[in-house]
């Protein structure tokens, strides 16, 4: 059981840390910062004990067995559910499928929505999406001849929300987007694009990769229609996330594959396959990264959200003010309203480069395309330097890393 970490100041920030055991360490000699929160956000020791409490205690197969430790995994497996129901507010627990991450519950969606799509038919993504929300729709499109449409965006790393009003009509089958850019932090209106495209009954789907960490999460709130995230970016275990969609959509969508336990009877002739959530989660799942998800959910509903974001977002604010102030640091990605992301190139210097000096020093950040090569090609870089930070950061991990970054420019004489 997390404790509670509320203080009369919002949260407290060593206690926060403490609970992070990998925060502790020492990388090259320095004392790690680590600001790759983006890509992986570490797990605190709750979720490290969790799953270890499954795999030393309730190690078993679930839904499967009728003796004692299958009945605990099961019910620790699908008490994690329900904690994912009630931190996205779901309707309907049946409605949570757990998937191996983003990327695959992206694939099942395009997968069911496939089975419907007719030549002349369009999927709407932007430009700033990430690979996993442009592959599957790709692949989607050069099978049954749809059309993939894409919004365009600014040189601010925003999207061009009078194009995106233009390129809605009855021929949108979907609408799926980034709810927050992973390459640029840039906080998409998803509120207002699920409402427009709505008037035309075009179902949306979210990819929240990023928006589960830094946001509070209500599906009925916002009236989408599928959402999906990844556990690895919300404080728990690589290898699990949701697909979570409305009841009646996710009916009428086939199963994504065959297998055991989404089967209701099964013969040589026909089978008929059992209903949800069970229909999409074929074979054995990743029952300790489940488990582990719930009690990911478990520590961040222990901590004052508000003040977490805030802390977050004085982050970022400190961090564009002191880079700012070192030469030759351009950032790429200036939107009006950003999550708590850093993106920056060093003029005459590769982002690789950046990143290996930076590490020599204990920091760790993520250089490269971040998976989303559409958006770097349209901002004219080949690729970046990210900092992206979570809340157990700190601001002397701010300055660290502009110390780190004065010394690069150091190394390769600019200014």
């Amino acid at each position: 059981m997390a404790k509670s970490l509320a203080t009369s100041g919002g949260f407290d920030l060593q206690a926060i840390r403490a609970d992070f055991p990998s925060l502790a360490q020492q990388v090259k000699g320095k004392d790690l910062v680590y600001l790759d929160n983006a890509a992986s956000a570490q797990i605190p020791q709750q979720v490290v004990d969790a799953i270890r409490h499954f795999h030393e205690v309730d190690r078993s197969n679930i839904h499967r067995g009728v003796h004692t430790l299958s009945q605990r995994a099961t019910s620790a497996y699908e008490a994690a559910r329900e904690k994912v129901q009630a931190f996205i507010n779901a309707p309907f627990l049946e409605e949570v499928v757990f998937t191996s991450g983003t990327t695959e519950s992206l694939n099942l969606l395009a997968n069911g929505i496939g089975k419907s799509l007719r030549e002349g038919d369009e999927i709407l993504i932007s430009a700033m999406e990430h690979h996993s929300n442009i592959v599957p729709w790709q692949m989607l499109c050069e099978h049954t001849g749809a059309k993939l449409v894409v919004i365009p965006i600014n040189d601010a790393g925003e999207l061009d929300m009078q194009a995106f009003s233009a390129l809605l009509s009855e021929r949108t089958r979907l609408l799926s987007v980034v709810w927050i850019s992973n390459a640029l932090g840039t906080i998409n209106p998803v509120e207002e694009m699920i409402h427009q495209a709505h008037q035309y009954d075009i179902p949306v789907c979210l990819d929240a990769a990023q928006a589960a960490p830094h946001t509070i999460i209500d599906v009925q709130k916002l009236d989408c229609d599928y959402l999906a995230f990844s556990g690895h970016k919300l404080f728990g275990p690589n290898g699990v996330g949701i697909l979570w969609g409305k009841k009646d959509l996710l009916e009428a969508l086939p199963p994504y594959q065959g297998g055991g336990d989404m089967i209701e009877h099964v013969s040589f002739e026909k089978t008929t396959y059992a209903g949800l959530p069970n229909k999409f989660e074929a074979g054995t799942p990743n029952i300790a990264g489940g488990i582990g998800l719930g009690a990911a959910v478990d520590y961040v509903n222990s901590i004052d959200f508000q003040a977490a974001a805030d802390h977050e977002s004085a982050l970022l604010t400190h961090a564009t003010e002191r880079l700012a102030s070192i030469p030759g640091i351009r950032p790429v990605g200036t939107a009006q309203n950003k999550a708590s992301v850093y993106s920056f190139v060093i003029d005459g210097t590769h982002p690789h480069d950046i990143g290996t000096i930076l590490d020599q020093q204990g920091i760790a950040i993520r250089t490269g395309h971040h998976c989303a090569e559409p958006v770097m090609k349209r901002l004219g870089v080949d690729a970046t330097a990210r900092a992206s930070f979570a809340f157990y950061n700190t601001h002397d991990e701010v300055e660290s890393l502009g110390e780190g970054l004065e010394k690069v420019v150091r190394m390769f004489g600019i200014g």
